[in-house]
């Protein structure tokens, strides 16, 4: 597939990423070296059937073995990579998980962010940051959609780790002027997601294994989506503009297509996209979800010129197409 949106300025341009095998971190990867960048990947364990492996990049990058929370590792990388820019995309992303095992989702999304953004700040390296927040770092609000100025109150594990992170990156800018932004988009879909409890993958899985699509929840909570091509647009684009605009420094950005909807909603394109007519096992089991949550992206429109271009159904469709092609 072509670049989306070729980018001189990305051509030999070195660049470290975090996460890489991750679902956002191999389409960033991929994106990346499409626009001829030297991409350099910290990698802490071998998972099987990535994105980033099924589309063939690993002989594409750099792959340094280790955690992001080895400082001295990132400072290395850093310095002996001579990287210019950074995503920071690694994380623990599985809300059960960071229910099950929270201090292990403080270490790798808090301490994680601070190792990174420390060994940043003494490597002096003076290059754009872009760390990888959430809308669930808003936690509990009255108010909706969620706004950039709304205050940061996750209450469960892996929204405080989300909060947390997001701050620690407001502080770097604040304090040392580190050049740093935060990205907190919505529900985040596309191939090459390995991680099936979520619901889009999830569904998906289930259908073409001829099993009902199993609904966590009652099927009502509402969420904001972005299919995977357009959250990497959207990295790309806060991390060149930051090269030009200093008044970024620090900015938090909402990416998401503003059109939320529930999670059966959800379930009913999949199904309609796949021409199925398997019913939801709807088990209404997920305690402790919030209801709403949804985005307002009119920062990004304004100050970065960014739109999302794939709706909701069609970024479903190109995720069906990419299961089918790959398993």
């Amino acid at each position: 597939m072509a670049a989306l949106e070729l980018d001189p300025a990305w051509d030999q341009r070195r660049v470290l990423v975090t996460g890489a095998t991750g679902l956002l971190g191999g389409w960033v990867v991929r994106e990346l070296v499409q626009r001829g960048a030297h991409v350099v990947a910290i990698v802490r364990d071998s998972v099987p059937r990535t994105f980033i492996e099924v589309e063939g990049l690993w002989e594409q990058i750099t792959v340094c073995r280790g955690d992001v929370n080895d400082e001295s590792l990132v400072r290395r990388v850093l310095a002996e990579y001579e990287v210019q820019t950074v995503f920071h995309l690694a994380a623990q992303t599985i809300v059960p998980i960071a229910n099950q095992s929270p201090v292990s989702t403080f270490e790798t999304n808090i301490a994680g962010t601070w190792t990174v953004l420390e060994a940043v700040r003494l490597s002096g390296s003076g290059g754009e940051v872009v760390v990888a927040s959430s809308d669930k770092a808003y936690g509990l609000s009255t108010q909706l959609p969620y706004r950039e100025d709304h205050p940061l109150q996750g209450r469960s594990p892996y929204d405080v780790s989300k909060s947390c992170a997001d701050l620690i990156a407001q502080a770097y800018a604040a304090t040392w002027s580190t050049n740093v932004c935060v990205v907190r988009c919505g529900n985040l879909f596309g191939g090459g997601d390995r991680n099936f409890s979520r619901l889009v993958p999830g569904v998906i899985r289930d259908v073409m294994s001829g099993r009902r699509p199993i609904l966590r929840s009652d099927g009502s909570p509402v969420r904001d989506y972005i299919y995977a091509e357009d959250a990497v647009r959207a990295y790309l684009s806060l991390a060149g503009a930051m090269r030009a605009d200093s008044s970024l420094r620090g900015s938090p950005f909402n990416f998401s297509l503003e059109s939320p909807v529930s999670a059966l909603e959800v379930v009913k394109v999949i199904l309609e996209v796949m021409n199925s007519d398997l019913s939801p096992d709807v088990q209404a089991r997920a305690d402790r979800e919030l209801q709403e949550q949804y985005l307002d992206a009119t920062a990004a429109h304004t100050r970065l010129g960014w739109h999302p271009e794939v709706s909701l159904r069609e970024g479903i469709e190109r995720t069906v197409e990419w299961y089918r092609a790959h398993g």
